[in-house]
């Protein structure tokens, strides 16, 4: 029986919430074994660059900070940020998936595949053509402005079609959307010369990412984090049927909102930093849920994990794969997220 039927033979019997199929032991091992290589991970993309850094010396540079020497100001000017932006932002884009795959019932959501990451990118073309000496703290505000404009575009666009929303359709919809978006971005940048500046937003990438940048993102992304475990079970709960959860108890519309305001800190944030890195909250969310089954309370805090050390290490692979020359991170991702997307789609084809 599944979930949902398990779910559902439980209202009939005294609206008991229903016994999921969760693996807390699996989920534990994520967590320490996560962490564990995610600090190894980033010891060795703090040492790995233009010039290698032994490890005692990042050691020290750390807890040992000596503003006269050359390596231990790259390290904590230059690497060092780049790497904990990498571990932030991995975790953002996760969760952000996780919880719109939770609350949509859509294995194909994804913070890039819904408009959101185009949206907040359209913003910020914006911003930089018409407020070229904003500072960062307004890029933010007006990224997430354009993460949710972009997302209830996008909503709206697929929900008008005979039969109402579906998955299929809410893809098609942002994917049109989000090339639209991208178009206007682009012809924006072209017009008012600001190409240079939005090419790095385009690729996606974590150079360049300043101790600034994660002061006034690091509150948000923390923030929505605690915010989506503590909301957890409630998307756990809508995962398994509108019906059921209203059923069980749960407000849907108050987690709705609650979900969608997490989701566009998530990724406007995270989009105003490292640009339009897509398929981080479509891969994870799916690899998160195959390991520690469909109980939220293991999902989330799972894939914010298993979220950063993807994009610690896919940052790491994008400086050794063309040295001393970068390739775009998002470019690294995609090379697994584009075959996944489409391995996917045609699962989900089959099934209808």
């Amino acid at each position: 029986m599944n979930p949902q039927a398990s779910a559902e033979a439980g209202l009939t019997r005294g609206m008991e919430a229903p016994k999921l199929r969760s693996r807390p032991w699996a989920a534990t091992l994520i967590l320490i074994g996560g962490l564990l290589a995610l600090a190894l991970g980033v010891a060795v993309s703090v040492s790995f660059g233009a010039a290698d850094i032994k490890l005692s010396v990042v050691w020290t540079s750390i807890f040992h900070f000596n503003p006269d020497l050359t390596d231990h100001q790259v390290i904590r000017e230059v690497r060092l940020p780049r790497v904990l932006g990498g571990v932030m932002i991995g975790a953002a884009f996760a969760v952000a998936g996780a919880i719109m795959q939770g609350m949509t019932r859509n294995p194909l959501a994804d913070s890039g595949l819904m408009g959101i990451n185009s949206g907040a990118g359209f913003a910020l073309a914006l911003c930089f053509a018409f407020l070229p000496n904003l500072p960062f703290m307004y890029l933010v505000l007006y990224s997430f402005i354009g993460a949710g404009a972009g997302a209830g575009i996008v909503y709206g666009i697929g929900s008008m079609a005979r039969g109402g929303l579906t998955p299929a359709r809410l893809v098609l919809a942002g994917a049109a959307f989000s090339a639209l978006l991208t178009a206007l971005s682009e012809g924006i940048a072209l017009y008012f010369r600001i190409g240079q500046d939005l090419a790095f937003w385009y690729a996606g990438g974590l150079a360049g990412t300043s101790w600034l940048q994660l002061q006034v993102m690091s509150p948000w992304i923390v923030a929505a984090i605690l915010a989506a475990v503590a909301l957890s079970r409630s998307v756990t709960m809508l995962s398994l049927g509108e019906e059921v959860a209203k059923g069980l108890g749960q407000r849907t519309t108050l987690v709705k909102i609650a979900g969608t305001v997490i989701v566009l800190v998530l990724a406007g944030s995270s989009v105003s930093v490292v640009g339009a890195v897509g398929f981080i909250g479509l891969m994870v969310p799916h690899l998160t849920r195959y390991l520690v089954g469909v109980d939220y309370r293991w999902i989330i805090p799972c894939s914010a994990v298993l979220g950063s050390l993807l994009v610690v290490f896919a940052d790491l692979a994008a400086r050794m794969v063309n040295p001393p020359s970068e390739t775009p991170v998002g470019a690294i991702i995609s090379l697994v997220g584009v075959p996944f997307f489409l391995y996917l789609a045609r699962k989900e084809r089959r099934e209808l």
